[in-house]
């Protein structure tokens, strides 16, 4: 077999349409042989698809797959204008963007078996999805029910800065959180903000806004395997919080795996990291290869 790394791949410019009218703007990567299997990778909050483009190649070969990534409303090449302007929120991204993704790739390889790696806000959306019961494997990677206090003790002084002190006073100010300054990823549109503030700072996470901005999920409908992976130095997104979203897949075949950074020969891995290159000795651990 050829070496993944290395094996030559095809690549596709996609437009995606949403339910409501939007056009994301999305990459196909192709293996060099006929896909036996179809992949979307869902990103997480303020992070561009391009970053993932590296992974995906990879996985493309890895596992024979047609393997998707595409910018959220709002973000990145998927942008209309000005994030001041910006009416997106994580709902948007996590319900609507990302249904359009998988239903997307359903429609294009409606003969092969379907499978979602979902990084952070990535691993949140499939419960709403009506054709979760397509998918045969969720991997999420930092994906869990946050909390402000669930947090590494060296990092709820930071966390509670950020959600109640700097977060809302730049927003404010700004009309848009600059995450870029603050060292959350991208821009974020202001609504996008606010409703992450209420997920982080609210005891259920996204559980208060089911039924009311958020439509009512269905939780039995992903009955294949859930594959939950942890980065042990994440304070974002700590191992606990991962292993408790398994709650929102009561009918499905659960695993855990908590990646440590010495295990794949680098110092420090953190919330977002795991997709990068210098992390790609842990991509066999993502791609269950």
């Amino acid at each position: 077999m050829s070496d993944p790394v290395s094996a030559p791949q095809t690549e596709q410019q996609v437009t995606l349409a949403t339910a409501d009218g939007w056009t994301l703007a999305g990459r196909l990567f192709l293996p060099d042989v006929e896909p036996i299997l179809a992949i979307v990778l869902h990103g997480a909050t303020g992070v561009p698809r391009d970053y993932y483009a590296k992974f995906a190649a990879w996985l493309a070969a890895a596992r024979q797959a047609a393997v998707l990534i595409y910018d959220y409303r709002d973000c990145g090449q998927s942008a209309r204008g000005s994030v001041r302007v910006a009416r997106s929120d994580m709902g948007d991204w996590a319900v609507t963007d990302q249904a359009a993704a998988l239903d997307w790739l359903a429609d294009r390889f409606a003969d092969l078996p379907l499978e979602v790696v979902g990084h952070s806000l990535g691993g949140m959306g499939l419960p709403f999805h009506e054709r979760a019961d397509r998918v045969r494997r969720l991997t999420t990677v930092a994906t869990g029910p946050s909390h402000w206090t669930r947090h590494p003790m060296h990092y709820i002084g930071k966390a509670a800065a950020f959600w109640f002190v700097l977060g809302p006073v730049a927003t404010l100010l700004l009309g848009y959180l600059p995450g870029r300054i603050l060292g959350q990823g991208e821009d974020l549109p202001a609504r996008a903000f606010w409703q992450w503030r209420r997920w982080c700072t609210t005891r259920g996470f996204y559980r208060r806004d089911w039924g009311r901005a958020l439509p009512q999920p269905d939780l039995t409908r992903m009955t294949g395997e859930v594959r939950l992976i942890a980065v042990a130095d994440d304070p974002m997104i700590p191992p606990p919080v991962v292993r408790d979203h398994a709650a929102f897949f009561p009918a499905a075949t659960i695993s855990h795996l908590v990646v440590k950074p010495q295990e794949v020969g680098v110092t420090a891995i953190g919330h977002l990291r795991l997709f990068s290159e210098r992390c790609k000795a842990a991509w066999p651990l993502v791609a269950g290869v």
